[in-house]
């Protein structure tokens, strides 16, 4: 039977996790960033199944042979995965495996649903292949800021769109305190709204996962390459090791790590369904 592990378990998995092996994942299990863990057995678990808390897809770790929880998964995604995911508001159901031996087995589990599937690369960047000859410079009105807890908390009212700093911190964090204590981050300001921002997604020891956005209206000016560059600055200079994850698809996100030094150390497959 799947069940729920407390948080305060979560320790029982980390011997299931593949060292070269996605951030996120040890990120839940070290309880660093939040999430949930589903195992086949409390006590003494061989395979399990983390929801990441920013809702971005779930994760099978473990013994991808364990017949007694592969069988039971069809069952268990339909009576509670689907009913937790609404609550959310959440449609699609997105597995990747912690190892690739996981793939055969997720094609097969799922092979009666509608399944489709996207590549997924990650890139690391360290010191010596820093490409650092970039001029930090950019357009008139655009500036670039450390995301601090005063500006965090807005309390001049000076950013008119604090919600889109918040909303991006929230997602990933249990609280902007946890944040603050485990990573950082960099915005650029134009006419008092944030309209670009890189920080720290998700974090495991020095590793520090990138997430970057920048608004609509305001990208094709380079600014997630400059906000990018700011933020990898800070982590070489504080011996952190900056690991981008983006999908295969997402040309424009592969050039701005390219660009700045980074290198594809792995590759995965991501599956998805959608909820009935």
């Amino acid at each position: 039977m799947i069940s729920e592990l407390k948080k305060s378990e979560f320790y029982k998995c980390k011997y299931m996790l593949y060292e070269q092996g996605q951030l996120e994942a040890k990120a839940v299990v070290e309880g660093i960033n939040p999430g949930r863990i589903f195992v086949d057995d409390i006590e003494s678990p061989a395979s399990g199944l983390i929801w990441l808390g920013n809702n971005d897809g779930f994760f099978f770790i473990g013994d991808e042979r364990n017949e007694g929880f592969n069988t039971e998964l069809n069952h268990f995604i339909d009576t509670v995965i689907i009913l937790e995911a609404r609550k959310v508001g959440l449609t699609w159901f997105e597995g990747i495996g912690n190892h690739n031996k996981w793939d055969e087995t997720i094609i097969k589990v799922f092979e009666n649903r509608n399944l489709g599937s996207w590549n997924q690369r990650v890139y690391t960047l360290q010191k010596k292949d820093y490409k650092g000859n970039f001029e930090l410079t950019i357009e008139e009105g655009y500036k670039i800021v450390k995301i601090s807890k005063t500006l965090f908390k807005n309390s001049d009212k000076s950013i008119e769109n604090i919600e889109f700093l918040h909303s991006k911190i929230v997602e990933f964090w249990s609280s902007p305190e946890r944040f603050f204590n485990e990573g950082f981050g960099y915005g650029i300001v134009y006419k008092n709204k944030i309209v670009s921002v890189c920080f720290s997604g998700f974090v495991v020891d020095n590793v520090h996962g990138v997430d970057i956005e920048t608004l609509e209206e305001h990208q094709g000016k380079k600014l997630a390459q400059k906000v990018a560059i700011a933020f990898v600055k800070d982590c070489l200079e504080n011996n952190l090791v900056p690991y981008w994850d983006c999908m295969e698809s997402n040309k424009p996100s592969i050039a701005v790590a390219k660009s700045i030094g980074f290198r594809n150390v792995f590759n995965y497959i991501g599956y998805e369904f959608k909820f009935e």
